[in-house]
């Protein structure tokens, strides 16, 4: 397959009529009524997702929270949880699952069983269940509508830059960022780097958020995973619609701006293509906004033309593609 969403299309034609609702969203609803469930799976792979050394209570922490991710975009609050490992001789296996355990527990879910084998490389998976909370709906991508407002939830670009700096060497450890000897951080830019390395390596998933979404009459909601430009695409897609952003209103991680000359990237691009920012990008009626405590920004509006257009001073943009595992990397820029 060519991409990721064509696999997906591909799968959907392998089972019509199968009583799944909701093919494509962030989780699977199974069930109906009070007895429906959110299931949602996600694995962090040694090599492509996360070096190899780090720390392996850090890396349980991740896990889970890119999984609770989903279910915040779904509107669904977690429950329970199922543990994949295949490791590597030398893997610190006790302090992961330690790690795992606390994580769940602080997130109030059970971690109800899984599977452990040997590998030459690490590879964790997590399946995590939810359950619609009392008095909510779940959260599909496809009810965004023209005329809707388009809301970011946080500022993204700063995991992209997280990113980075942890393939050149930086380190997350419970004590702190540790920074490689072949790529000393100038301490000038010290502060706002290790910030970086922690939207990278320990994301804050937006349950509340998710949860306030789903007590609307309508919302459409995505989680920016693969970059803001490519799931702004995806959930446009969803709803047979289309957007329009204001490159201004984009709430760019500080982390972004201040080291994107560093990187001999723009912080722009950083925000529209980095991806793993865990932010929830959402759509909402035109009257609708969603409370001042969860800081989101107004950054568009859906219009019935389909496609994202980008746009700056009234000048459109060319939009970055986002990641796809499929492809190997970026997927190419569109104009």
């Amino acid at each position: 397959m060519s991409s990721e969403d064509a696999l997906i299309r591909w799968l959907r034609g392998l089972q019509p009529g199968s009583g799944l609702d909701r093919p494509g969203d962030d989780a699977a609803i199974v069930g109906r009524g009070a007895a429906a469930r959110a299931l949602t799976t996600d694995q962090q792979v040694a090599g492509v997702h996360l070096p190899a050394d780090l720390d392996a209570a850090v890396w349980a922490r991740r896990l889970l929270a890119v999984n609770l991710s989903d279910l915040a975009a779904m509107g669904a609050q977690p429950c329970a949880a199922l543990l994949t490992l295949a490791v590597p001789p030398g893997f610190a296996l006790r302090r992961f699952l330690r790690a795992a355990v606390a994580a769940c527990r602080e997130a109030g879910v059970a971690l109800a069983g899984g599977d452990v084998a040997r590998s030459a490389h690490a590879v964790t998976t997590m399946t995590l269940i939810g359950r619609r909370p009392r008095g909510g709906r779940w959260i599909p991508r496809r009810a965004a509508r023209p005329g809707d407002r388009l809301w970011l939830a946080s500022p993204v670009g700063g995991s992209a830059v997280g990113q980075r700096l942890v393939a050149r060497g930086a380190r997350l450890t419970p004590r702190g960022v540790r920074w490689s000897p072949a790529d000393p951080m100038p301490g000038s830019l010290r502060g706002l780097a290790e910030l970086a390395v922690r939207r990278h390596l320990a994301p804050q998933p937006q349950l509340d958020l998710g949860r306030w979404l789903g007590t609307r009459p309508r919302a459409a909601a995505i989680d920016v995973s693969d970059g803001l430009a490519a799931d702004l695409r995806r959930l446009c897609a969803a709803s047979g619609v289309g957007a329009v952003v204001d490159a201004g209103a984009i709430p760019i991680d500080e982390a972004a701006r201040a080291l994107s000359p560093r990187l001999a990237e723009s912080a722009l691009d950083l925000a529209l293509g980095g991806g793993e920012d865990y932010s929830l990008l959402f759509a909402l009626p035109p009257r609708a906004a969603p409370p001042p405590r969860f800081g989101a920004s107004a950054i568009g509006r859906i219009v019935e033309a389909r496609g994202v257009r980008i746009e700056r001073d009234g000048h459109r943009m060319r939009v970055p593609g986002g990641w796809d595992h499929l492809r190997r990397g970026r997927a190419r820029r569109e104009p």
